[in-house]
């Protein structure tokens, strides 16, 4: 009896936003149904696939790091690359490889798998095109989503915004929309796989809908999903401009959109902004934290902010630091403003030293862990709920996140892992709250 030929051995590693994160599953779901054996980047395999990131230099700098990587794990491999770092730095890639590679642009992830398990295939394959001109978003699919509780749903992809010190807009392209009768049925996957969270997301989420015919919008799709899919769903990062009087009615109306808004802010001075060429001014932003607190005091609000960009002094820099620090926000991303190159703002006057960067970052996350402490003490004494997980290693009990994003910890049955459950919020603990179930 002859045996059976042995399945051909594939890794993947990610890097990146929830996008990537969701296109991965996606790339894992296609694996899965092809007699691969799919190992850890850690372990030698003939396919390794990196799905990249460009967003910042360090994110581009650890893309290079997984690509050599993998070529010293095994450099007879075939190597696949894609993403944001592969779209926009394709020469990069080039010259730090002498092997056989295949670099997949990110209007073409939907042929990724079968790319990648190709028989035949040459010293370079490149699969790219001009992302610009990409009119359609490309159909994934994703069955699993890792060991994850919640799982990312992607609706949108590409920016139009064109702000001076990102590169998105050329390595996503400009903004396109999965049909609202597509989400659902990805939502209704993840429901039938167990999903009780979905996060909705896109790269600009909040303009979703505007180039499908018809025209729709996220507080549209959103009742959709509640209705016909009625899982627990948080929305990922919306512009200022973009939080509807609708969107904030479902907030404070449903039990399913859950109360938790992430908002990038990047600067509260009103001249950096315009450098940046965002669409608001530091008033604005800060009377839509007051109107979202007004409709919905419990909310967690979260904030992008930047430090460093190119222009801000100490005086600017302050007006960002005292804005955050006199709004009910709930916490801070913080972020080194990276030189990217090709941009508007690499090639602008005023550049920060990386030291004094380093000092406003610093500043900035210390508020950051003010702004939490402050909001998860608002909430001891409440009973909310929270998709519980597995709690850390040598730790006893759950935990999981509340509806408005504290992260909470209490003892209670393994058995109500991935199950929404009722706990009361009771004490402050070193990363959140700690907490007791309250039985049904």
């Amino acid at each position: 009896m002859s045996e059976r030929p042995r399945k051909k051995r594939v890794t993947l590693t990610t890097l990146g936003c929830k996008v990537n994160q969701f296109e991965s599953a996606a790339f894992l779901t296609g694996l899965n149904e092809r007699e691969v054996e799919l190992v850890p980047f850690s372990q030698p395999a003939e396919v390794y696939i990196i799905n990249t990131c460009a967003v910042t230099a360090r994110a581009a700098q650890q893309s290079r790091q997984m690509i050599r990587r993998a070529l010293r794990t095994n450099p007879e491999a075939r190597l696949v690359v894609t993403g944001c770092y592969a779209q926009i730095a394709a020469q990069d890639i080039l010259d730090i490889v002498d092997q056989p590679l295949c670099i997949v642009g990110n209007g073409y992830k939907d042929r990724l798998v079968e790319i990648a398990l190709a028989e035949q295939h040459c010293d370079l394959e490149m699969f790219m095109g001009d992302i610009g001109r990409r009119r359609e978003i490309c159909p994934l699919t994703v069955r699993k989503f890792g060991e994850r509780t919640r799982a990312y749903l992607k609706i949108q992809d590409g920016c139009n915004n064109f702000c001076t010190y990102c590169v998105v807009p050329f390595a996503r392209g400009r903004s396109r929309s999965l049909s609202p009768d597509r989400v659902i049925d990805q939502a209704r996957i993840f429901a039938a796989e167990g999903y009780r969270e979905i996060v909705v997301t896109g790269i600009h989420t909040g303009i979703y809908g505007q180039d499908l015919e018809p025209a729709t919008d996220l507080a549209a799709l959103l009742k959709r999903l509640v209705a016909e899919c009625p899982v627990r769903y948080r929305v990922s990062s919306l512009e200022p401009g973009e939080i509807s009087e609708e969107l904030l009615e479902m907030l404070a109306a449903g039990d399913l959109l859950l109360p938790h808004l992430h908002i990038p802010l990047q600067s509260g001075d009103d001249h950096i902004l315009e450098r940046m060429h965002r669409r608001y001014q530091s008033a604005d932003f800060a009377e839509l934290i007051g109107r979202i607190k007004t409709r919905v005091p419990d909310a967690a609000i979260g904030v992008d902010v930047m430090a460093g960009f190119p222009g801000e002094d100490e005086v600017a820099f302050r007006h960002t630091y005292e804005l955050l620090a006199g709004l009910p926000v709930t916490y801070l991303h913080v972020f080194p403003y990276s030189k990217r190159p090709g941009t508007v703002a690499a090639r602008m006057s005023g550049q920060v030293p990386k030291e004094v960067k380093a000092v406003r970052v610093a500043a900035l996350r210390e508020l950051d862990q003010e702004k939490r402490r402050e909001f998860y003490a608002s909430q001891l004494g409440r009973i909310r709920p929270v998709l519980s997980e597995r709690g850390r290693a040598r730790r006893a009990g759950l935990q999981g996140f509340t509806d408005n994003y504290v992260p909470v910890t209490f003892a209670a049955s393994p058995r109500l892992v991935n199950q929404v459950v009722r706990v009361r919020l009771e004490r402050l603990c070193e990363d959140g709250v700690a907490g007791t179930l309250v039985e049904k």
